[in-house]
């Protein structure tokens, strides 16, 4: 099978220090990052000034901007911001998602010094979660707040939390205390915008990025320019397809997350790309959205999760002109958020040789919201998914191993973050004696003894538990490897025996797929009963337990869950991500009946 040629080989050097720990690193040298995001768009505004930048849906066709235009849509938000008075110390909160507006608010605020605070639309919109958005508000006390529409943001807008804060949208409707985002689009004739970014560095803080709080309350990881500018250069390092074309990209990812907001704007924004902004989601009723913007336009490198790129797999078999629009010009496909199923992997594999004769580099990477994100990136074309790669140029990384070569792992580099907002508890924490962030992940190697192999992840230390037999049950990696087991039924899933004698699961089940399958959705208590159901599911760990052993990795029991999970109640991070410690909290008498016997709604295997 042919696959791109074009890639940068591993090259790394791994060193045993003999105090029980590696060091691991690139052999390749860090390149000259600019100081800050606004250099990049001076360079493509005078390279390019008519090239698109930014665009999203309007009407039947696209909002476009471009280079020349949002620099000076930019510079005059900056001098209204400036001429209110916000500075370094009075953040900017951003309560909706991705749009035209909200990119050009961010540069602004980057531009002038003024951080900018993205957050999950889920925690103004759901009213369930406002408790993240007073959370936010509290953390770090903007002084000004955004929502694209004040009538869909109304209920969240009068909140007492807010009071004091001057709100701005895009479209204010009929309420007369919101500030129109036109008005800052006027700028301000009496403010210095020069001086204003001449004194921006790259140690200015330009967001606060929330941690998921899928383990604890949601922290504030400062973001400075050189994490983001420096970044983008090892990323740079990584894929030199960046530096062969100008990229493009249709993209959902949403901007309150270190993935899309960080590494996928500001790659577009680094090479004079172009991002059209992708107003679907990998969800039913939404997809079909993305469906028809890829109709309209399709990108150089493609960016998913596994579930985006299964719901993309099957639309691409019932279409096969949208299966040609997208493979024909594309040069990349990168997964996150989980490993990608080897079927999903060998899908799009034959799809992109049916349609352009090659492979376009398949691939991943590791980081963290702390990391800026990217710290590991798979440079090399491999057979299969779950590789995370080798460091990226610049970074240095920790290995602690243990007896079986799992290696916890910490990490140093220009691209990890100061600290946590006015947190120096939690700051102090993040770091060991070294200076090394401590990330809670753990990997291994591919090939021990072989570190230009690569790594691949092996879970959070933390979501590890002890059975009561003493046995160790790495949890992370069980739910990943049972998820491509159980998919598409399960939706997500908690992995359970902490203290137990033996390994359960609570299954949130993916609804559309029962329907459509003809399970039943009836349930006791909470947990559903129907045997076709169970049935299945006990099929499907049976037919793994012939093929593994082991207490550590037996799963003796199931039940799945009638209830999604709850984002009002912690359940759910705006991120997707489940907190399990939530869960399990929540639906204490959910987890006894797993564990009793006799439970109608428990398949024992």
């Amino acid at each position: 099978m042919k696959r791109t040629t074009r890639f940068q080989p591993h090259d790394t050097t791994l060193t045993d220090r003999g105090d029980g720990t590696l060091i691991y690193r690139s052999n390749k040298t860090l390149d000259q990052a600019v100081p800050r995001t606004g250099d990049w768009l001076h360079q493509w505004a005078g390279k390019a000034p008519e090239r698109v930048f930014l665009a999203e849906r309007y009407g039947a066709g696209w909002r476009e901007e471009s280079y020349g235009a949002v620099l000076e849509q930019v510079r005059a938000i900056a001098a209204s911001l400036l001429a209110r008075g916000l500075t370094n110390r009075t953040p900017i909160l951003i309560m909706s998602g991705n749009g035209v507006d909200h990119g050009l608010l961010a540069l602004a605020s980057q531009y002038a010094g003024i951080p900018a605070v993205p957050i999950a639309e889920q925690y103004s919109l759901i009213h369930g979660a406002h408790g993240r958005l007073r959370h936010a508000i509290e953390l770090v006390k903007p002084k000004m707040a955004y929502v694209v529409d004040a009538e869909q943001y109304a209920e969240a807008l009068r909140l007492d939390a807010l009071e004091g804060i001057e709100i701005v949208a895009s479209r204010p409707g009929a309420n007369t205390q919101v500030t129109p985002f036109e008005e800052l689009l006027k700028g301000d004739t009496g403010v210095d915008v020069d001086a204003a970014f001449d004194a921006v560095t790259p140690d200015t803080m330009v967001k606060i990025l929330l941690t998921s709080g899928s383990t604890s309350a949601p922290k504030g990881v400062m973001t400075t320019h050189r994490m983001m500018c420096v970044n983008q250069v090892q990323i740079a390092d990584s894929l030199p397809i960046l530096k062969d074309r100008v990229p493009r990209i249709v993209d959902w990812l949403p901007w309150n997350h270190v993935f899309g907001g960080s590494h996928n704007f500001n790659m577009m924004l680094a090479h004079g790309g172009a991002l059209y902004i992708d107003d679907g989601k990998p969800v039913k009723g939404l997809i079909e959205r993305t469906l028809e913007n890829l109709s309209m336009v399709t990108g150089t490198l493609a960016f998913n999760v596994p579930v985006g790129y299964g719901l993309l797999i099957e639309a691409f078999r019932k279409d096969a002109g949208l299966k040609q629009r997208f493979f024909e010009d594309l040069d990349m496909v990168f997964y996150a958020g989980a490993s990608l199923p080897q079927e999903m992997w060998r899908a799009l594999e034959e799809m992109a040789m049916e349609v352009k004769g090659e492979v376009p580099l398949m691939t991943s990477s590791w980081g963290l919201t702390e990391t800026a994100p990217a710290a590991m990136f798979q440079q090399e074309p491999t057979d299969s998914a779950g590789r995370i790669g080798v460091p990226m140029t610049g970074i240095e990384l920790k290995l602690i191993p243990d007896e079986d070569m799992r290696c916890e792992v910490r990490v140093k580099g220009p691209s990890v973050m100061p600290g946590y907002f006015n947190n120096p508890e939690k700051t102090a924490d993040a770091f060991d004696e070294e200076g090394f962030f401590i990330t809670g992940d753990a990997m291994q190697f591919v090939e021990v003894g072989n570190p230009n192999r690569g790594m691949k992840f092996d879970g959070r230390i933390s979501e590890d538990f002890k059975l009561n037999t003493g046995t160790w049950v790495r949890a992370a990696q069980l739910r990943l490897d049972l998820l491509a087991i159980l998919a598409p039924i399960a939706a997500d899933l908690v992995v359970t025996g902490a203290d137990r004698h033996e390994i359960g699961l609570m299954i949130f089940p993916n609804m559309a797929e029962l329907e459509k399958e003809g399970f039943g959705t009836g349930d006791e208590g909470g947990a559903m009963t129907d045997r076709l159901l169970l049935g299945e599911v006990h099929r499907r760990l049976a037919e793994r337990a012939r093929e593994v052993s082991g207490s550590s990795v037996h799963v003796g029991r199931a039940m799945v869950l009638a209830e999604p999970p709850n984002m009002g109640e912690g359940e759910m991070t705006a991120k997707g991500n489940l907190n399990y410690r939530k869960v399990l909290d929540r639906r204490k008498a959910l987890l006894e009946r797993l564990y009793s016997d006799g439970d109608p709604a428990v398949t024992t295997v």
